[in-house]
């Protein structure tokens, strides 16, 4: 039985589709990090916004109060000087407290914008990584079928599409396309 004498050009499709196979495995490994990431990420902003909501309730109820005893300060002018001082006292109390939950809120909005952008950085990075491993898996699919067939012009249109895959899986990493 002789055996059937195999092209060279068959090697280079073999070295190609490890390769678009290698790049393949790990876009989808990073592109799953990333996407992890990502809903990590807008789970901890939503949470600091909810916690910025809480703030700014705690703050309107003593912001209220505070005018409360403004108003009643104002309007009991005749109060005894003790009275008077403890409703003095009590409102500075309330300034403060406001303004305590004022700098606590704009701490809390800029944590949340920060994993914001987290999100919306990893969402790219996913997305390019996503787009890749599309152009790769359409690459070693067609790369088998010129295998299969022994017909060098799938290897070719697999190429072209191997290297869109490759160029998003750098763009994965840096970004260099928006």
């Amino acid at each position: 039985m002789a055996e059937e004498k195999k092209e060279p050009w068959l090697n280079y499709l073999a070295l190609t589709t490890v390769i678009f196979a290698v790049c393949d495995t790990l876009s989808t490994l990073k592109g799953g990090g990333f996407s992890t990431r990502a809903v990590m990420s807008q789970s901890q902003a939503s949470d600091q916004w909810a916690y910025y909501q809480a703030k700014s309730i705690k703050g309107y109820v003593y912001e209220l109060q505070r005018e409360k005893f403004e108003l009643d300060l104002k309007a009991n002018k005749g109060l005894s000087r003790p009275l008077a001082a403890d409703y003095e006292k009590r409102i500075g109390a309330y300034k403060e407290k406001i303004e305590r939950y004022e700098k606590e809120k704009e701490e809390i909005k800029k944590k949340a914008e920060d994993l914001e952008k987290r999100r919306d950085d990893s969402q790219q990075h996913s997305g390019a990584f996503g787009l890749a491993a599309m152009f790769l898996q359409i690459a070693i699919l067609l790369s088998s079928i010129a295998a299969l067939m022994k017909q060098k012009l799938f290897w070719f249109i697999g190429m072209g599409a191997g290297c869109f895959g490759l160029l998003y899986f750098f763009n994965g990493f840096f970004l260099f396309m928006k």
